[in-house]
């Protein structure tokens, strides 16, 4: 439960961020800034079947670790993202982050709910919802704290780009943390 808290905390403020980045610093319309931010959950998509399949029959935890150290790569090398950075390597790391929490998603409800008797199964699977929802809203809360901090309450234009960049890659540095 806590490893989902945690994931989820680290990982839901990346669509925010990643989304306002690619509009206001890399100029792209909603329609194209979208179609880039897919990348992501594709490989999740992808890899959710396989890695409930993998920690049914190798040990979960395992293999859960492993998403999260992909997913926690991929935060760390956003932290040094900038607005000349390619379109290409956002895309190679949003499908490393993609591929990470495939690969943790499924082995970490695996986990929970296998270590659990049958009787309390309803009771388990909504902690695990509980977990995912708080962990959402601690990213935002964050994301939220954050350009607070360094935007403030002037609207996001080219006078406040330094500041939504330091603000995403402060993100990315504490989410990477977590």
């Amino acid at each position: 439960g806590m490893a989902a808290l945690i994931n989820y905390s680290a990982t839901s403020a990346i669509g925010f961020f990643m989304s306002l980045y690619l509009q206001y610093l890399k100029g792209f319309e909603s329609r194209t800034a979208g179609l880039i931010m897919i990348s992501q959950p594709l490989a999740m998509t992808v890899l959710s079947p396989l890695a409930g399949r993998l920690s049914d029959k190798y040990n979960s935890g395992v293999i859960a670790s492993i998403g999260m150290g992909l997913t926690a790569t991929g935060l760390l090398l956003l932290c040094f993202i900038t607005p000349a950075t390619q379109v290409y390597t956002i895309v190679a790391l949003l499908i490393i982050m993609g591929t990470g929490f495939g690969l943790f998603s499924s082995p970490n409800s695996n986990a929970i709910m296998s270590s659990v008797e049958k009787r309390y199964l309803g009771v388990a699977s909504g902690v695990v919802g509980t977990m995912r929802m708080v962990g959402q809203m601690l990213s935002m809360g964050i994301a939220m704290m954050l350009i607070a901090l360094f935007i403030g309450k002037k609207p996001i234009d080219t006078s406040t780009y330094p500041g939504l960049v330091s603000a995403m890659r402060t993100g990315f540095v504490i989410f990477s943390i977590l």
